[in-house]
């Protein structure tokens, strides 16, 4: 009889054990998502909560909350939602919608990086039935132009006789449990501690034996090129896996690789035209304090506005990433009047997530000082809701705008330094202030004294600055483009890389010198993709157009631009 109490306190024991373990599983899935009945990029949305997997109803369900879903999974972002239980009771091809309804009534702002982060009636609080199940249908990142990689390679010495080490498995003493979201698919890798020692926050010791990481499910497929790396110090970053790859960096404490799939994703950012990934690389350098990726993001958005306000993405986008968006100088418009547009149809899209106050924040990043006159009054004119939410603020921005474009510089100078950026000009592309070059390929006629103008040659003239008082007051322009060393020495200019942009006022020179100074720019545009891969200032006049080397980077479309040249006159 003695001799059971030890068996029995040990099976007590193991059981708390086990209990404990299973409290411990129960915490750690607590808030997660999964899809289920479908691809793996779409299906019917299930969260797990005390303790088992329920189901969302429909009721209120929209883009914003597949976006939480699908970015909570690890995808880009959502392409559409599926209600009313598409992947429930009423489908022949899939499993039926069980179990409670956890979640109803949703109300998510778009940005929350949880389903349950989202505003809902309550736990299990629900009058819906299995037949308004919610589903979605993820973006899975292959929706761009090409498959093109860019090669990370730090190699040392032995990289390649490490990489052939991993390739084996010969030796290996550790493993490495990759789990997704759902703890339903799973991988394991077998390598060697010693090489993970090197990785001082994976807190590997003589002691461990295997390592539990959570991982999405997307991301899977990219997890031994990543594992691999960490023997050679070598891999290829496409725009499909740049966010895996910065993702598994940034678990494993690589902040090489991390810095380096930045670098490369800066050069990939062209490839997807539809911006969905370029969206989803912002939240997901946000998620995880990357400045310098949030940076990168932001200034490819903000070369690429005109596009980005013309696409789907633009209702998507959250409110803190149009906040910074706004902040910014270099954004490339045709003017501000149709910034104040689309700021406004992307208000009314996202309807009651946008709060009185975040309108108004956004509403004073608007420039109305450089909004033409005409169109001012216009606006005036005008119903919209910005105006109807906020017509104190509106009106004070339409008056500001009148006094600017009316008053002479002197009187208005003290008011001024206190606007901070607001009469700053951003990049406006609008035919009063740019002219194109498309030709990139023609040669020059040269005779002595004497050049003959072709397609790389544009002169043109604008306004000597954006208010109403420099209308008429004209200054003229004369843009080129060099390709040759013979070229640019036709016109007195020492070139030491091509192609070269020359962009200088001629006629009335430093007419205006002690009123307004021109801080021009140069945008590069890929032709065959329809983007803005680059913006460079002019120093004396002269733009030397960035080439691999001075990029650090491959050019993304190699003998494959146009170029804009954009007037910025502002008051000194």
């Amino acid at each position: 009889m003695y001799l059971l109490w030890p068996l029995l306190f040990l099976h007590v024991s193991a059981l708390r054990l086990t209990l404990f373990d299973d409290r411990l599983k129960q915490r750690k899935q607590e808030g997660r998502v999964r899809l289920v009945g479908g691809l793996p990029s779409s299906g019917r949305v299930e969260v797990f909560h005390d303790g088992q997997w329920g189901t969302v109803c429909d009721d209120g369900w929209d883009l914003a909350e597949a976006q939480v879903v699908c970015r909570q999974l690890g995808f880009p972002g959502a392409v559409s939602v599926t209600p009313g239980g598409h992947y429930g009771e009423d489908s022949i091809w899939f499993f039926v919608g069980s179990g409670p309804i956890w979640l109803d009534d949703m109300n998510c702002k778009g940005s929350e990086s949880a389903l349950s982060d989202c505003i809902f009636k309550g736990w299990g609080v629900t009058d819906c039935s299995h037949k308004e199940d919610a589903g979605v249908i993820c973006e899975t990142g292959t929706n761009v132009t090409s498959n093109r990689q860019f090669s990370v390679d730090n190699s040392l010495g032995l990289s390649h006789d490490l990489g052939l080490l991993f390739d084996s498995g010969d030796g290996c003493d550790f493993r490495i449990n990759v789990e997704d979201t759902s703890e339903e698919a799973k991988l394991t890798f077998c390598v060697h501690s010693t090489v993970l020692m090197f990785y001082p926050e994976l807190k590997i010791t003589n002691d461990s034996r295997n390592l539990t990481v959570d991982v999405s499910q997307t991301c899977h497929p990219h997890v031994s090129a990543f594992l691999r790396y960490l023997y050679t110090r070598q891999i290829d970053v496409s725009i499909t896996s740049a966010q895996c790859l910065h993702q598994l960096a940034f678990i494993f404490g690589v902040k090489k690789l991390m810095e380096d799939v930045g670098r490369a994703f800066t050069v990939l950012l062209p490839e997807d035209n539809t911006f969905r990934t370029q969206v989803s690389m912002y939240e997901y350098g946000v998620r995880t304090h990357d400045l310098v990726l949030q940076e990168n993001v932001l200034q490819y958005l903000s070369w690429n506005c005109e596009f980005l306000m013309s696409s789907p993405v633009w209702s998507t986008i959250s409110f803190h990433m149009m906040d910074a968006l706004l902040q910014r100088s270099d954004l490339i418009v045709k003017d501000e009047a149709l910034l104040l547009v689309a700021l406004e149809r992307w208000i009314q899209d996202k309807g009651n997530e946008i709060s009185s106050d975040q309108q108004a924040g956004l509403l004073n990043h608007i420039r109305f000082l450089l909004i033409p006159v005409d169109k001012l009054y216009e606006i005036q004119l005008t119903s919209s809701i910005l105006r109807e939410n906020h017509e104190k603020l509106y009106l004070t921005g339409l008056l500001r705008g009148f006094q600017f474009n009316a008053l002479p510089f002197s009187k208005i100078r003290n008011q001024i330094h206190n606007m901070s950026s607001e009469y700053l000009p951003r990049i406006y592309t609008g035919d009063k202030w740019s002219v194109f070059i498309n030709d990139t390929t023609a040669s020059y006629q040269y005779q002595p004294y004497h050049y003959v103008q072709n397609n790389r040659m544009q002169s043109f003239s604008t306004p000597a600055h954006p208010s109403a008082l420099y209308r008429e007051q004209r200054v003229q322009w004369q843009a080129q483009v060099f390709l040759s060393a013979q070229e640019c020495s036709n016109y007195g200019i020492s070139c030491t890389s091509f192609p070269v942009a020359r962009f200088y006022e001629y006629g009335n020179q430093n007419m205006y010198a002690s009123t307004i100074r021109y801080s021009n720019r140069l945008i590069l545009i890929c032709k065959s993709k329809n983007t803005v891969f680059h913006v460079q200032d002019f120093k004396n006049d002269i733009a030397v157009i960035p080439n691999n080397s001075s990029m650090g980077l491959p050019n993304p479309c190699p003998d494959d631009y146009s170029f804009r040249f954009v007037v910025r006159p502002e008051y000194i």
